[in-house]
């Protein structure tokens, strides 16, 4: 067997398809199980007999279970009842939705249903809670997709073969919770996991040199934006028509999405404004979310400016801590002359970099508009890890078109861009600051990878002495179809 920390790296290097996978798996199970006529596959509440406590079962009460024949049933953890038909459906539905199953095997699905039902059982024997209205609304979000993409409820319920709506709620609810309940228990386990310089070094050096991986080429990207602005006139012109439409909402009870659909410019415009499940901690921008959550349902607020534009919002639905609202955005428009001004104003910014009598860094302090970028040299940040580095093969194809051809040190021509969040367009100058190769892992140029793989690897640990605790303690049963399975924990327990 190799050793732990190989698995992991191969682990972390086939993160993006492992993410696909897990979340294809959580849908196939949440979404497409079948209703059974005994034992729902969605169990919450176990069978009369499996409800004692874990460390408590009588032995009468096991032989009970294992003398009475329930058909299909896979395996028991805690109160949850796996079904042989979910690990089928589970399989079926993978392939149905292009999902590479060449290496899964039933007996991998078993034990992966077996984890999550174990990570949910502990949470609530741990008083770890997951709200009703979480998983209502978590729900209402995957109801209102489906019925985006198949075209209407009736067409959803055929297809999932569903007999009403209420039973296809409550299965969603159920399948849900569980989910959710298992993702704390992991938080939970993890949630105070650091990992030390030396820890990084030590798991570093471990690695055979044959076994270290290789990362793929690599860019470090700067860029200046100049923002062009509008003019106070355009601005009131703007704040008068949301003043007006807001008037027609309010007073003539005109409908707000389908505003949203005629008027709004900001990318939920198709939805009729709708952004669901808003908190406190969501990453709209500070403006957007005090509103939201300074308003009560049903109300529409007066005009307000964030960095996108200008907007009103409608407060559609209030669940605990969530918002569900729509929103209406307009950007006021910016003339030819102002967006000439901009790329003029780049122009010269350009060559008096190239003069040297700024470094690029120092051009995009003075500068730049982004007030993101401009305190760091102009340096783009990774949206998927924060790093500095964006690996050429998971580039947005975007950004991957207008700097393939720069050169070292070259700076471009002004790029115009239009914002896709509704910011408005833009000029902007991108030089590429570094390259990397493809490349074996390097401890001083791959510092943040090789940490994030280190701290990957410890979580790993305590997750796996986690479970095994738990495992002895918990009352599991496996089918003895099941028994021959090669596991990765001991749900045996042998």
């Amino acid at each position: 067997m190799r050793p732990l920390r190989t698995k992991i790296l191969k682990y972390m290097l086939r993160m993006k398809n492992n993410i696909v996978l897990v979340c294809l798996l959580l849908l196939s199970i949440a979404i497409s199980a079948q209703e059974n006529d005994s034992i729902p596959d969605t169990q919450i509440e176990a069978p009369e007999m499996l409800v004692e406590a874990d460390t408590n079962i009588q032995k009468d009460t096991v032989q009970a279970f294992k003398r009475v024949k329930l058909d299909g049933i896979a395996a028991v953890v805690g109160d949850y009842v796996i079904l042989e038909s979910d690990i089928e459906k589970t399989l079926i539905d993978l392939r149905s939705q292009g999902a590479s199953i060449e290496d899964i095997t039933r007996c991998g699905l078993l034990g992966k249903l077996m984890e999550d039902r174990l990570y949910a059982h502990q949470a609530v024997q741990d008083s770890i809670l997951v709200s009703d209205d979480e998983v209502n609304a978590t729900g209402e979000r995957q109801l209102q997709s489906l019925v985006q993409q198949i075209g209407s409820m009736q067409k959803v319920l055929r297809y999932y073969k569903k007999a009403d709506e209420v039973s296809f709620r409550e299965e969603l609810y159920k399948i849900n919770k569980l989910r959710m309940l298992s993702e704390k228990m992991q938080q939970e386990i993890v949630s105070e996991i650091e990992i030390t310089p030396e820890e990084v070094r030590q798991f570093f050096n471990k690695i055979p040199e044959n076994e270290r991986p290789v990362f793929g080429a690599e860019l470090e990207i700067a860029q200046i934006v100049k923002q062009p602005t509008a003019t106070k006139a355009e601005i009131q012109t703007v704040i008068d028509k949301l003043n007006k439409i807001r008037a027609d909402v309010v007073d003539n009870d005109a409908s707000f999405s389908v505003k949203a659909i005629l008027y709004s410019q900001g990318p939920t415009k198709s939805k009729g404004g709708l952004i669901e499940g808003i908190t406190k901690k969501s990453g709209y921008v500070k403006e957007f979310k005090d509103i939201a959550f300074s308003l009560n349902e049903g109300q529409v607020s007066e005009p307000f400016e964030t960095m996108f534009g200008y907007h009103i919002m409608f407060i559609e639905k209030i669940r605990g801590q969530e918002r569900d609202v729509r929103h209406i955005l307009i950007q006021p428009e910016i003339s030819k002359e102002a967006l000439e001004n901009a790329k003029t104003e780049l122009d010269s910014i350009r060559r008096q970099i190239l003069d040297g009598k700024y470094t690029f860094a120092e051009a995009a302090l003075n500068f730049s508009d982004e007030e993101e970028t401009k305190f760091d040299g102009g340096q783009l940040r990774n949206p998927i890890n924060f790093d500095s580095r964006f690996e050429l093969t998971k580039m947005d194809p975007t950004l991957y078109n207008q700097v393939r051809n720069l050169k070292d040190d070259e700076i471009s021509n002004p790029i115009l861009e239009q914002d896709e969040r509704g910011g408005g367009p833009s000029y902007k100058l991108l030089q590429v600051t570094n390259r990397y190769d493809e490349h074996p892992a390097d401890f001083s140029k791959d510092y943040i990878k090789i940490q994030q793989l280190a701290k990957t690897e410890k979580q790993y640990k305590a997750i796996k002495k986690w479970m095994d605790k738990h495992i002895e303690d918990t009352y599991i049963s496996v089918n003895d179809s099941r028994k021959d399975c090669e596991f990765a924990n001991n749900w045996v327990k042998e």
